[in-house]
């Protein structure tokens, strides 16, 4: 995600700043060959005992071919791990020095690498930088400074609106001009791994899984101790915390593994218990500063159109939430209530295009998404989007084929694979479904967030090209990158990568490219283990069961020895790495 600056302002001043975590740091740039730099150094994720941080390098003066950039730190922190440049450290003193392909740095350019550390005692920025030999700072005034300075400001408007609102009013984008939280708890366990520091100081949700994930489970961090820990992160600019709402009556109607804690008929213990909590502890004031986006109940309602009596799929379970209600009530309660709260941004589940995107559920779940919003007092002002894709795997792109194909005359919808679905991957079907809600009377500013932490399906078996032309089954199934073996599997996929890397305003409606479902989290156990949190065994994560109707009877595709739903899941981890795309 993007950083809001603040250049312009230090450059006014002539300063250097170091503030909270963050360290801004200016070189002198009187005259096209005068040499300087700007180096803005960020510790982007920070523990007990070590840290992740982010370095960006501006050359101001010359262009040049290859940089070194120099520093030293005031305490004991180590250089651990670097990526995009060799890291080099004697005592105190470090040396980044650039890679093949990122030296080249024309006047203005900039370019960036990043490292984890380690320190005890405190963890200060440092004070000074030096690229390629000249000191990065702002004690050298220009000589030549303008003869006439202007006495008016300039009539022209700035080319692009500012990324913080007016008091009062919410971001069209909260993701726009803002750092992302960056979760300490799973920072740690990914940079453990062997090679995860390569990722590490990515920003995740915060699953509220729960009631007692508010206050924190066996000693880990409550709702309370992620905010703190984001105003921490957060510094000077502008940064948004990530929160999924996940413990609705009946949770998740057709699975086992993700069931929740309360019963079908326990909506008033929902709201009274879980809700009302979290928007107690949001709306302190303490907090006003952070931009808050909460994604609400994941899997739940696209369930009431799927999974229920008339539809091949049908379950018990789910039969009971919709006649009771009770998934439409909890989602409407906790808009309202969270939706009041001046800087949260509500993002409701809209499923996936494997589950939604067939013409039978596309649009009935468009009309439930407007019941639920609508519910429980709530109004769709308190919707400021949706969110495709959560803890799924379909690919975000499919470039070696589109829905509106034919080979031989025969359209791509009746291929296996598509099995007549409108869509054939999550842009597309998010983009869609932002259409098709605000026809149905949501804000025209909608925006829509796809989880990409598990969807990259990159490694050795990523199509380079469309298939053969035989059939359209050989013809797609050649082609597509999403390598399941049928869209309905799930859990714990094999071969599944990382997708792209969390980023705003990545394509036209979507406000950000978010890795929601942290990487390395189980999606269910492999077989059944007895635990306290209510999750239960589904076979769709056994990676021996040959299937049911709602994966056409196919094998699930998991990996094996898994842990239960949420529980750090190392070989699901280093899968993921493995085939990342685009490549670690």
């Amino acid at each position: 995600m993007s950083r809001t600056s603040r250049t312009a302002l230090l450059a006014a001043l002539g300063l250097i700043t170091a503030t909270g975590a963050t360290a801004t740091v200016f070189g002198a740039t009187a005259g096209a060959a005068t040499p300087g730099c700007k180096v803005d150094y960020s510790i982007t994720n920070q523990w007990n005992t070590g840290f992740g941080a982010n370095v960006v390098v501006t050359n101001t003066g010359d262009p040049t071919t290859a940089w070194t950039l120099e520093w030293s730190y005031a305490g004991n922190q180590q250089v651990t791990q670097g990526w995009n440049a060799t890291i080099t450290q004697s005592g105190a003193a470090v040396t980044a020095k650039s890679l093949s392909y990122n030296g080249t740095l024309a006047t203005g350019g900039s370019t960036s690498f990043g490292f984890n550390g380690s320190y005890s005692g405190t963890n200060a920025v440092p004070a000074t930088f030096k690229l390629n030999g000249v000191t990065c700072n702002t004690t050298t005034q220009p000589t030549d400074p303008p003869t006439t300075p202007p006495t008016t400001p300039p009539t022209t408007p700035p080319t692009t609106p500012p990324t913080t609102p007016p008091p009062g009013q919410k971001a069209d984008n909260p993701y726009a001009g803002a750092k992302v939280y960056v979760n300490p708890e799973w920072s740690a366990k990914a940079a453990a791994e062997p090679g995860g520091s390569r990722i590490s100081n990515q920003p995740t949700g915060v699953w509220l899984d729960r009631t007692a994930a508010i206050a924190g489970v066996n000693g880990g961090m409550g709702l309370r101790a992620h905010l703190d820990e984001a105003l921490v992160q957060k510094g000077s600019g502008e940064l948004v915390v990530q929160l999924v709402i996940y413990n609705l009556p009946g949770r998740d109607c057709a699975a086992l593994a993700s069931n929740g804690e309360l019963g079908p008929t326990e909506i008033d213990k929902y709201k009274s218990q879980y809700i009302d909590p979290i928007a107690a502890i949001l709306a302190d004031p303490k907090y006003a500063s952070l931009r808050i986006v909460t994604t609400v109940e994941i899997d739940s309602l696209p369930n009431l159109v799927t999974n229920v009596a008339g539809r091949p799929t049908e379950t018990a379970n789910c039969n009971v939430m919709k006649e009771n209600g009770n998934y439409i009530k909890g989602v409407g309660y906790a808009l309202n209530k969270l939706g009041s709260i001046a800087n949260v941004y509500n993002y409701v589940d809209a499923g996936h295009h494997g589950w939604l995107g067939w013409d039978s559920n596309f649009g009935p779940s468009a009309e439930l998404f407007k019941q639920a919003a609508t519910a429980e007092g709530s109004t769709v002002s308190n919707v400021h989007g949706f969110i495709v894709n959560t803890a799924n795997y379909s690919a975000l792109k499919e470039e070696n084929f589109k829905i509106s194909d034919s080979v031989n005359g025969t359209s791509v919808r009746t291929s296996k694979w598509v099995d007549w679905n409108q869509y054939a991957d999550e842009l597309s079907y998010a983009q869609a479904m932002r259409d098709k809600l605000v026809a149905l009377g949501f804000d025209s500013k909608l925006g829509m967030l796809i989880d990409t932490s598990r969807n990259g399906w990159g490694g050795t078996a990523r199509p380079t090209g469309p298939g053969a032309l035989t059939s359209v089954d050989t013809y797609v199934n050649g082609g597509r990158y999403d390598r399941r073996i049928h869209l309905g599997n799930w859990c714990n996929q094999s071969g599944a990568g990382l997708g792209e890397r969390p980023q705003a305003a990545p394509a036209a409606g979507i406000d950000a490219y978010v890795w929601m479902k942290p990487p390395g989290e189980s999606d269910g156990a492999s077989k059944e283990i007895p635990n306290n949190e209510g999750k239960g065994f589904d076979r769709m994560c056994d990676p021996t069961y040959t299937g049911n109707a709602r994966n056409g009877n196919s094998m699930s595709g998991s990996l094996p020895d898994a842990p239960i739903s949420g529980q750090w899941f190392s070989a699901q981890f280093q899968e993921l790495m493995k085939n990342a795309h685009p490549a670690l």
